[in-house]
């Protein structure tokens, strides 16, 4: 009987190892919802210069902007959208971020494709992307992809090995700290468009 319980005791210990260490798809990330208050953070550019998301919310609104490394096309595009329509948006009196866990060598890179003026920040051991719940881990074809054909080599160009990869979600947070507008959809392909930012922040003056 002691054998019987000793045995189901250790499968059970076994499972829920095997279980809490099942990695985080790309359906497991859910993005924070419309209304929540946003957690603090702070992460540096490729230059070393600070950003404090409550410092910057005194000046305005905030829009995060998730992307995966400049390896990604789709990501590069995006971004530089972006900063053709860079003046747009500072003149609603926001301030605008896009966070990676590239590493801040991979960073610059991603300066130079895109020509942006606005912070790129180092997500560095993935708090930021886990705190708005936009991080998973792609399958190992899609890392072969990635790391074999857009030469990624995302394990080496991280903070860690982990290679997970953020959701590319943008989220408009209020002075007030609140997340008041959001675009989360786990097919990279679909980005927040400029007109649809702009639209989110002119809600705001009403």
């Amino acid at each position: 009987m002691k054998k019987i319980f000793l045995t189901t005791t250790i499968f059970f210990l076994l499972a829920t190892v095997i279980f809490a260490q099942e990695p985080k798809s790309v359906n497991d990330a859910k993005g924070l919802s419309v209304g929540t208050t946003v957690p603090d953070f702070s992460a540096i550019d490729a230059h070393n210069n600070k950003f404090i998301l409550s410092e910057n919310l005194k000046k305005g609104p905030v829009i995060v902007i998730f992307y995966r490394g400049n390896w990604c096309p789709v990501c590069t595009q995006h971004l530089g959208k972006v900063q053709d329509s860079l003046e747009i948006i500072i003149k609603t009196g926001a301030t605008i971020v896009a966070v990676s866990p590239e590493r801040p060598e991979k960073i610059e890179k991603m300066e130079e494709k895109t020509g942006a003026k606005f912070a790129l920040l180092y997500d560095d051991g993935y708090k930021i992307s886990e705190a708005f719940d936009v991080d998973f881990n792609p399958t190992k074809l899609e890392k072969f992809k990635y790391n074999k054909f857009l030469n990624a080599d995302i394990a080496e160009a991280h903070s860690d090995d982990s290679e997970r990869l953020p959701i590319p979600a943008t989220f408009i947070i209020s002075k007030e700290g609140k997340i008041i507008w959001r675009h989360f959809n786990p097919n990279y392909k679909k980005r927040a468009s400029v007109k649809e930012i702009f639209l989110a922040l002119a809600q705001l003056k009403r």
